[in-house]
């Protein structure tokens, strides 16, 4: 059974009448309880939690220095070509945009990984628009294959692929995943998503498995905060990480939090999410979710990431450039795939998580040869 059942279940729920019906006692039990339930998630995204977030945050990082100790995992993100075929209202990359189209050669690769090496990270997430006949999987390959002489933990942000392809790159290197769902609720999922590939909802539901099942040491999940109702998305996010972390526990399961920044064609998300609720959010993840990875990227502020670095983080990147070629030559015209908030070098992001106690990780494992 795929994690579409959960999602079936849900559907009609009354997410609303629930929320209204949470009282501060049932936060409270939900809070303290070794083991929760989905009804105690429901109890921590509720809006009557927002009233216990000092309860939740204490709790949160007990668990997280239970679990993780004071490390920071740190990546940076290449991108490496901006061909899509997919019609996502909210992405810089859209198919529906007219933007400059830029794919990197090998060469021009290699000069961005050098450069990115000299930061001391070893891990990348490497990424493409979603466009298979330009930026296909042989170029996948090539690319991988030669990043993996430079870096010891390389992640793939693309296009969904079959297990067996997630199975054959990582021979090549390859050892995460990174795929959102974007959003849960299907009726929203198939406004938000006019064209390409991407239409197919159940393809991108069983991606993160598909990676999981090729053994992929690290698969990292999340919804796109501002398309659908956030505490609707957060608790069915919530919920397919567990239901990862249980099928799959040789896996280390990661999930993020990203919040819609500006992008090209200047999407208004419908919802927002506020650093209050953000707050919320992150330690609800980590009370019902103690094992999993809960990552921050630069899409947030450099201040809000540092003040919530104790509340439950162990991933974040460092030093993004979310458009092609962007550490060694970018050039006038170049657009990004979205805005980011924290534009700190890598130097400063380290310094900064050592003043506040904490050890960033910029290499945690190597593969045995």
């Amino acid at each position: 059974m795929s994690f579409l059942g959960t999602v079936e279940k849900y559907e009609n729920f009354g997410f609303d009448g629930y929320f209204a019906s949470v009282t501060d006692d049932d936060v409270k039990k939900s809070i303290v309880k070794e083991k929760l339930t989905e009804k105690d998630l429901l109890n921590l995204l509720s809006p009557s939690a927002e009233n216990h977030l000092e309860r939740m945050a204490k709790r949160s990082h007990e668990l997280t220095m239970q679990y993780f100790g004071g490390v920071i995992s740190l990546y940076i993100p290449l991108y490496i070509s901006n061909y899509c075929s997919n019609g996502c209202v909210y992405c810089g990359f859209s198919a529906n945009n007219s933007i400059p189209r830029k794919k990197l050669t090998l060469e021009e690769i290699e000069k961005e990984a050098l450069i990115i090496k000299k930061t001391g990270i070893k891990h990348i997430l490497v990424l493409t628009g979603e466009a298979e006949s330009t930026a296909g999987f042989e170029y996948v390959k090539e690319s991988v294959g030669l990043l993996s002489r430079h870096f010891p933990s390389i992640s793939v942000e693309m296009f969904p692929m079959s297990t067996g392809e997630y199975a054959e790159l990582k021979t090549l290197g390859v050892d995460g995943l990174t795929v959102y769902q974007e959003v849960y609720d299907r009726e929203i999922y198939k406004r938000m998503h006019t064209s390409g590939k991407k239409t197919d909802y159940l393809s991108r539901l069983e991606c993160p498995e598909r990676g999981a099942k090729a053994g992929l040491r690290l698969v990292n999940i999340g919804a796109l905060y501002g398309l659908g109702d956030v505490r609707k998305e957060a608790f069915m996010n919530a919920l397919h990480a567990k239901y990862l972390d249980d099928k799959y526990p040789d896996t280390e399961i990661a999930v993020s939090f990203p919040r819609i920044t500006h992008s090209e064609g200047n999407f208004k998300p419908p919802h927002e999410l506020s650093d209050w609720t953000f707050v919320q959010f992150l330690t609800a993840f980590r009370l019902f979710l103690p094992r999993v990875s809960l990552n921050v990227s630069t899409r947030e502020k450099a201040l809000f990431r540092n003040n919530i670095l104790p509340l439950g983080i162990t991933r974040m990147s460092a030093g993004s450039k979310t458009f092609v070629g962007g550490y060694a030559e970018s050039e006038k015209g170049d657009v990004p795939q979205f805005d980011i908030s924290d534009g700190r070098s890598t130097e400063e992001i380290i310094r900064s998580i050592k003043e506040r106690g904490y050890q960033p990780v910029l290499k945690d494992w190597e593969p045995v040869k």
